[in-house]
């Protein structure tokens, strides 16, 4: 017997069980490998015991849960590829630079899905986050199909209340970085094309769809025109939610495994047939078949007319842009005068408003319907103490990468904190202080050469913010130790560790903020707290596991904001955007 026989033999002699132990070494694509091999290592390995192991090895669903899932679809080998291709790539913290106030998405497993929920800016009470709850609003879901396709919905509402808008996903990188919400143009005889396309995803979209190689991508549209785009769309496919559509995103503490089946096959159904799905069954074709409503062209050139002529910044306030427009047009044109010059020149290079129109001509032209997309890619993208920079007029949302604490990285992770002392608890007359969420990382500091933990605010306030996201709450020189006395009351507390540092504080306007020498305080791996040495301000900290807050019955919806605003909130502002009483709701730079 050769060795290659013998091989083989050795592996087909083995238990069933115990080449289940031995798959937790192997990883889902050594698994297919051997499939291939022959018939008779299939019959082994192709089986429902490996293919949970293997579910469990991705190691973003508990046990109990994947046996949960495993209900709605038709094997653990499909479930396993649902959680490697779409779950784990999202699962995690998404952010966008605007409003200041806002745009943290939290993604985590939902029910044979995956869930964007945003975290809404809050208060806490004096006994922290334990006595209230988190307050957010959903974004977007993707569901998993029976035999594993997927369909999206954005979230939002209109003024009949809460909706949800189907389209499709367009391609999930396995290393995503950025989660993107476009219109993508679609040719009839391409729609039951779409399950093949959610699984070979991104790379044999632009295949078998035939697309133009010269055809102009959303992206490169004018702002307005994406925008206008979006909410042509969003408004002929919104589809408005019933119970129990509008809550159960995910399984929390006391849901119905039924309850939760219902209304996956109710979501099943709306991304299917659209408006009629109350009178349709899904046991005559199993698969996902996305059919966006048919949107008409001509109503969308009516739609983005002419209006706005060029791509403008759209911080800028239109009643200021129209006079700098016309005086610029006034000299140019008198400039061409004199130097004898036609604007209709043949040499004269096409202008910007002829750039924005053709590429709109060009992009409604390369399909004969258009329906919403996600896509999730990866983008080089630098940072600044952990915080990317964006792109503002994107819709567009950046992932943040949660560092597990491991040796010498004790601290780092997802931390929720609130001014005062003892955890939380306000000084001055018990009242409920702004819940802020940060990040901490580790990285080596070349002014100090040495390691420092940064705090970096991802989420701050109530009502109103006073620093932006991205700032760094507290630099500490984590290798050097403070000998500052804790100012306060410690009710009995051991201080493990403390470190010097300084912390944000009042400086050149909102985006400038100056900083102050403090002291970080260890209480335990699960508790900080960082002191302002002049001030005697105190923030404290607290490891936050946002899934578990949610499942656990600590979670509050709040209606979600129209749909594209729902993505990303576009306009820059301050305030709470999800705060009614707030009497402004933006300011500009």
């Amino acid at each position: 017997m050769n060795t290659e026989s013998f091989g083989v033999s050795s592996l087909l002699s083995l238990p069933g069980d115990v080449f289940s132990v031995i798959s937790c070494f192997l990883s889902p694509s050594d698994i297919c490998n051997l499939i291939l091999c022959s018939k008779s290592l299939c019959a082994l390995v192709d089986s429902e015991k490996t293919w949970l192991v293997q579910c469990e090895e991705v190691k973003v669903l508990p046990l109990v849960e994947i046996i949960q899932w495993r209900v709605g679809i038709s094997s653990y080998k499909v479930l396993c590829r649902f959680l490697v291709q779409v779950v784990k790539p999202l699962v995690g913290i998404w952010v966008h630079q605007n409003p200041e106030l806002g745009n943290v998405v939290y993604v985590m497993p939902g029910f044979l899905s995956v869930v964007g929920c945003r975290i809404i800016s809050q208060a806490v009470g004096p006994s922290w986050i334990q006595e209230g709850q988190v307050m957010w609003s959903p974004v977007f879901e993707i569901i998993c199909g029976f035999n594993g396709s997927t369909g999206f919905f954005l979230h939002g509402r209109d003024k009949e209340g809460s909706c949800l808008y189907p389209g499709f996903v367009l391609g999930i990188e396995k290393t995503c970085n950025v989660l993107l919400l476009e219109v993508e143009p679609r040719r009839e005889n391409s729609f039951c094309d779409d399950i093949e396309i959610e699984k070979t995803y991104s790379r044999k979209v632009y295949k078998r769809q035939g697309k133009n190689k010269g055809a102009v991508p959303f992206w490169k549209l004018a702002f307005s025109d994406r925008k206008n785009l979006l909410s042509i769309v969003t408004r002929h496919v919104g589809l408005h939610v019933v119970e129990p559509l509008s809550g159960m995103l995910f399984p929390a503490k006391n849901d119905d495994e039924a309850m939760l089946l219902e209304r996956r096959i109710m979501l099943l159904k709306m991304h299917k047939f659209g408006r009629n799905w109350k009178h349709m069954n899904l046991e005559a074709d199993e698969q996902l078949c996305y059919n966006p409503m048919q949107v008409d062209i001509n109503e969308m050139w009516e739609n983005l007319g002419d209006e706005i002529d060029d791509e403008m910044d759209e911080r800028e306030d239109p009643k200021e842009v129209a006079p700098k427009k016309r005086f610029s047009t006034f000299v140019r044109n008198g400039i061409n005068h004199i130097l004898g010059k036609s604007s209709s020149s043949k040499n004269t290079p096409p202008s910007s408003i002829e750039i924005r129109h053709s590429n709109r001509q060009n992009f409604l032209s390369s399909g004969e319907t258009f329906g919403l997309s996600l896509k999730a890619s990866y983008t080089e993208i630098s940072t600044y103490q952990g915080w990317p920079y964006m792109y503002v007029n994107r819709f567009s949302l950046y992932k943040l990468p949660i560092k597990n604490p491991i040796d010498n990285q004790e601290y780092a992770g997802l931390w929720g904190g609130t001014f005062g002392w003892p955890t939380g608890k306000c000084i001055e007359d018990n009242l409920r202080k702004a819940l802020f969420l940060l990040m901490l990382t580790y990285e080596e500091s070349e002014e100090y050469s040495e390691r420092v933990l940064i705090g970096m605010k991802i989420l701050e306030g109530e009502r109103f913010a006073q620093y932006p996201n991205g700032s760094a709450m507290f630099v500490v020189n984590i290798d050097t130790p403070s000998f500052e006395p804790f100012p306060f009351d410690a009710d009995r507390k051991d201080f493990e560790h403390s470190y010097k540092g300084e912390g944000i504080t009042d400086g050149y306007g909102f985006r400038y903020p100056g900083s102050k020498p403090g002291s970080l305080f260890v209480i335990s791996n699960d508790l900080l707290a960082f002191v302002w040495q002049e001030t005697k301000n105190v923030i404290t900290l607290k490891r936050l596991n946002l899934e578990e807050k949610l499942k656990t019955g600590l979670g509050s919806c709040v209606t979600p904001l129209p749909p594209t605003k729902n993505f990303t909130y576009m306009k820059r502002s301050y305030f709470n955007v999800f705060d009614k009483s707030s009497t402004s709701t933006s300011s500009s730079e």
